[in-house]
Formats: C-alpha cells, structure tokens, sequence
C-alpha cells in the first residue's frame, strides 16, 4: 500500500485527519496520531514526497556544488568526504538531505548553475571552490536562492561563508621557517582563480614584510592541486638558479609528489630544504621524514558550515540567532621532521 487515500480507507478515518496526524498537527488526538503512525508502518505507506513539494514550494534538499575533476576522483583524501558528514549532521536534524553537484570540470560552472537553479531541485546551496570574482553569487542573489560558501570571494561582501584561514596558514609557516634561518622560502599555488590561492599568497607576501625578506615571484609555483602538482613544483625549484631553502604546499597531497621528486634529486626532506604542508592527510602521515603540516577538524567545519547556511534561511534562521555568517576556521600546527634543520641566520 502506497497512497495515503488506501491508508484513509483501511482506517475509516479522512484523508485530512490522515494528513494532519502523519504532519504532527496539534488539532489531532493523541490516540488517533499513534493508530495512524502505526498503520502507516504496518501498511508501508509511503509519502508522495514529490507532491508535498509542489505544494509546499520547498524541496527539503541542499545541493553542495563541486567541481568534478581528474584530481578530485583521484585524491582519496578529498576533504568533502569528512566535510559532508558535518553538513549532514545538522541538515538530518530538520529533515533535510544533502545532495553533490558535480559540475564537469570542462563546463562552466556559472553556466552548470543556472541550469540547476533553472531546475529548482533544491531550496538552498553550498558553493565551493569559490573565484576571486565569482559570478555565481550575483546569480543566486537575483533568483533569490539561499546560499554559503566554502571560501571567501571579492564579489557579494555581505554573503555568508566559511573559510579556512589560508592567510594564518602562511604567515605561520614563514614564521617558523625564519626562526630556523631560511630566507629563500617558496610557495605553490593553484594554477586556477580560486579565492584561496590569493589570499594564501597575500599572507605569505605580508610575513615576508614582516621579516624584511625581499618577495621573489620566482618563488611563486603554479601547480595542480594533486601529487602529481607537487612533483612540478620540486621540479621547477630544482631548476632554479638560486634554489630555495623551504618550501610551503597549498595542499596536503603535493608532500607525496615533492618527495619522490626531490629524492630523485638526492635532496633530502628535512635535511637539504625544508617542507612545510597545509593539511594532515591520512595518505601523507607515511611519508618519512614526518611532515611539519596543520591541522583542523574538517567535520566541525562542515557543522559551521551548515549552521551559517541555515541562519540565513527564513525557515530556520529563528533556530540559529547568535552564528556569525562569516566565519574563518583556524587550523592547528603539526611539527615533524620535514623542516627539522636550521641555516645560519643571513640578518
């Protein structure tokens, strides 16, 4: 048995009394709220969620968008995996479902979004991998979609989002590799405008000041965000001229490619240049000697995440009075091995 009409009929009880019990309805008695919940259990009656939807204008749903690409698939430490478990910990409490929006990395994805707006599957989004400039928020504000990001974004000021702090990430790392003498210090960045990259540069710019370390952009390494991306940088570095002395990755799955690099070189990490990476990664704690890497809980963010979206939703946000729609999730120092040496100081 399906239809709630089959359900009303077994009971010889309306259809309305039938709907207001299985909704919770205060205008319904308790002992006729438990024959009906029982008999829709007994009878598996099952909702017509899609109906409901129509006519409640909502779809109980929100969409994360990411983008589909090589690294993605192959990166098994992909950090949406943990993220999502925080989202969904918090969406379950209001009988909401989350769901992936893969955007294919060779479409657009301002152009993959208005389709899936176009379509309405959801009520509210999680955008990723944000752009310096990203159309996409001006697109949701004018559909009048509610939505946060995973990152921060030069257009729409005022939208809610989460962050990891790239910046505290960049200066830390100068801070450390300056206390041991390093002075040539290099970073990688991603080859796309993701947000992120900026503002990892800009910190790493700004310690450099602190430290009165002159900015080389030759020490500036665009790669891929994979291990594949790390073994071009180790690549490019070695090639230069005036090597470094250090070096910090964006991402924490670079480490695995740097080091075959480097050793194919006969450099070892953390005794001929030293290595700082962005995130623990379970692939990455093997590597030897121990990375010097930061770390944070990722479910945690997912849970700020999901709490920042929902205040900024009319339904729940009464729920979630007091969360600040802005908010940058700081991460923990990791020391290991692989900037363990010191350099005579050159000040």
């Amino acid at each position: 048995m399906k239809g709630i009409r089959q359900l009303a009929e077994h009971l010889d009880i309306s259809i309305g009394t039938i709907s207001r019990a299985l909704n919770g309805k205060p205008d319904v008695n308790e002992e006729t709220r438990k024959r009906v919940l029982a008999a829709a259990e007994q009878l598996g009656y099952v909702a017509n969620q899609s109906g409901r939807s129509l006519r409640q204008g909502t779809t109980n749903v929100i969409g994360l968008m990411i983008q589909s690409s090589k690294e993605t698939v192959e990166n098994s430490d992909n950090f949406f995996l943990t993220v999502t478990g925080g989202l969904q910990s918090v969406f379950s409490r209001h009988n909401l479902d989350l769901i992936m929006l893969p955007c294919p990395h060779d479409e657009d994805p301002y152009e993959y979004l208005k389709r899936m707006v176009a379509r309405r599957i959801v009520d509210a989004l999680i955008l990723s991998e944000t752009q310096r400039v990203d159309k996409r928020f001006d697109l949701l504000a004018k559909a009048k979609i509610p939505f946060a990001a995973l990152g921060r974004s030069l257009s729409g000021v005022q939208h809610p989002w989460a962050d990891l702090d790239f910046d505290s990430v960049a200066n830390s790392a100068v801070d450390r590799l300056v206390a041991r003498g390093h002075r040539r210090i290099a970073i990688s960045v991603p080859t796309s405008d993701i947000n992120l990259g900026f503002v990892f540069a800009e910190g790493y710019r700004h310690a450099l000041e602190r430290h009165g370390i002159p900015y080389d952009p030759a020490l500036i390494i665009r790669a891929k965000s994979s291990e594949q991306g790390g073994y071009q940088v180790a690549d490019e570095l070695l090639r230069l001229e005036d090597r470094p002395t250090a070096v910090i990755l964006i991402y924490e799955l670079m480490a695995i490619g740097l080091y075959r690099r480097v050793m194919e070189a006969g450099i070892i990490p953390g005794r001929d240049i030293a290595v700082v990476g962005f995130r623990e990664a379970p692939r990455a704690k093997f590597l030897q000697p121990a990375l010097t890497c930061f770390r944070t809980s990722l479910h945690d963010l997912g849970v700020e995440l999901a709490e920042i979206l929902l205040s900024s939703m009319p339904a729940y946000n009464h729920l979630y009075p007091d969360t600040n729609r802005q908010r940058t999730w700081s991460l923990e120092l990791v020391p290991g091995e692989s900037d363990a040496f010191y350099l005579p100081s050159s000040k």
